[in-house]
């Protein structure tokens, strides 16, 4: 029988790297949706409002946003894999916690911890893929995350909705249990530490301004949804996130070493793709957000119900991303992203129609189109964001990717919930939800119109497979330099 270390070097390295960071990613993405089945669930239990537990939710996204900016400099400085292992080891507690709960603020709380940990997980571990995938191989790499990034939360309604009809929504949180233990003892004796030499100091200033942005901008738009634009519990939050940003921004600029290296935003397919990213996953966030409310809140289905309804969409994922991957430095990046958006958009706007009555084969069909259309868009949009990074500035780059996808998930949720809750008052519950989700086809159709002018075929495809000969090896050397 092989010992760990000899197992360890007979392993490709990418593959280690790629086992490790999917086992984690999966448990950590699909956390932002396997609650969503379990909301309404969960309100009724811990005698709470339906409107009050988004913050379930929005809470474990404002911490993910709020840690990612730092994890890029941590993991540097102190060491990806070390850092790698304790985010998962947080997030794996915090999850034992948050099935403990016996009250909303302490689960909402154990959640932000959940995020701590999801929030240093994301960046470093994209970090360590890419470093260990070499540059020619980045649409590859992207495919393997095509499984974490856009299959978790698709099937987090099915799984969630099953532990929640058949056992209790605390197996929501419990189930990550397993995998992260296992993920941390495999990563523990098969990964290789990196450090990079070029960290240089924490930056205090942009790490509360970036956090402190986002968490007074949320916290504004859930009071504006409640009681009203013009109150001071919601225009003094949406203010003081809007300053917070506007000296995040100046700060970063004069910063000798920013916690977000915003001169990446300077190489134009990085900035452009990010661009896209933006109006992609907002729009993606929000309307799963919204899907499994709509089917359990006015179409009267069990959690389970609306997991299996909505399960499609991974299929429609499992189906084209393959296809995706192969396409990409054929095709490029800008025709694989807008057809990929627009199919999302046309598959959405079916919902503007749908009502209690609506056939649940209808609804399947749509989910399967939704998850074809994200595949061809999500596998080309990462592999194109880091196409002209080097590997120094890698970790950085996932930081700022990382942050970016984050927060656009955040706002998808808070701007649709928000949509969701001022239109049910006016046009009933169901016309809330046509609103919430016609904001999110006019968000994704946004995506597309920016993906076909902004993104350029030949900085990322072309660019590729002319670094590829010389660049080879990059990975390889990086991946050797243990500390």
């Amino acid at each position: 029988m092989l010992s760990p270390r000899a197992l360890r070097d007979r392993l490709p390295y990418k593959w280690v790297v790629a086992a490790v960071f999917v086992a984690g990613l999966f448990i950590d993405i699909m956390d932002t949706t396997i609650v969503n089945v379990a909301l309404k669930t969960m309100a009724d239990d811990l005698g709470s409002d339906l409107a009050d537990v988004e913050w379930i939710v929005l809470g474990y996204l404002v911490s993910l946003a709020v840690w990612i900016p730092a994890s890029g400099w941590i993991g540097d400085r102190f060491g990806t894999k070390r850092i790698f292992l304790l985010a998962l080891f947080l997030f794996t507690v915090a999850s034992a916690l948050c099935g403990l709960a016996t009250s909303l603020p302490q689960l909402i709380t154990f959640r932000v911890l959940q995020g701590v940990g999801g929030g240093m997980l994301t960046p470093v571990g994209t970090a360590m893929l890419f470093r260990a995938f070499p540059p020619a191989e980045r649409a590859r790499a992207s495919t393997v995350l095509i499984v974490p990034t856009v299959l978790a939360p698709a099937l987090g309604p099915v799984v969630g909705g099953y532990l929640v009809t058949e056992a209790s929504w605390r197996w929501i949180f419990y189930v990550n249990v397993p995998v992260g233990a296992a993920a941390m003892v495999f990563g523990w004796y098969f990964l290789r530490e990196h450090r990079e030499p070029t960290a240089g100091r924490f930056d205090v200033v942009g790490f509360v301004a970036s956090g402190a942005g986002l968490a007074m901008l949320l916290f504004g738009l859930s009071e504006g949804a409640e009681n009203g634009w013009t109150e001071p519990r919601a225009l003094g939050p949406l203010v003081a996130g809007l300053v917070s940003f506007v000296v995040l921004v100046w700060w970063e600029r004069r910063c000798a070493e920013p916690i977000l290296a915003l001169r990446l935003y300077g190489e134009r397919m990085f900035r452009n793709a990010n661009i896209v990213l933006t109006f992609t996953y907002g729009s993606f966030a929000g309307v799963l957000f919204l899907v499994p409310l709509f089917l359990q809140d006015y179409g009267g289905l069990s959690a389970l119900e609306s997991g299996l309804a909505t399960f499609p969409q991974a299929l429609g994922v499992m189906v084209s991303s393959q296809v995706a991957g192969r396409l990409y430095p054929i095709v490029g990046p800008r025709r694989l992203i807008t057809a990929g958006l627009l199919v999302v958009a046309a598959a959405t706007l079916p919902f503007l129609w749908f009502d209690a009555g609506t056939d649940l084969w209808w609804v399947r069909t749509v989910m399967f189109a939704r998850g074809l259309g994200m595949a061809f868009s999500f596998v080309p949009m990462q592999a194109a964001t880091y196409a002209n990074i080097t590997p120094a500035d890698t970790g950085r780059a996932s930081a700022i990717y990382s942050t970016q996808r984050q927060v656009a998930a955040a706002l998808g949720v808070a701007g649709l919930a928000t949509i969701w809750q001022m239109f049910s008052r006016s046009d009933g519950t169901l016309g809330g939800y046509h609103a919430g989700f016609a904001a999110g086809v006019a968000v994704v159709v946004l995506g597309a119109v920016c993906a076909f002018t902004l993104i350029q075929d030949s900085d990322a495809a072309s660019t590729m497979r002319r670094r590829a000969a010389p660049a080879a090896g990059d990975a390889e050397r990086v991946a050797t330099s243990t500390g």
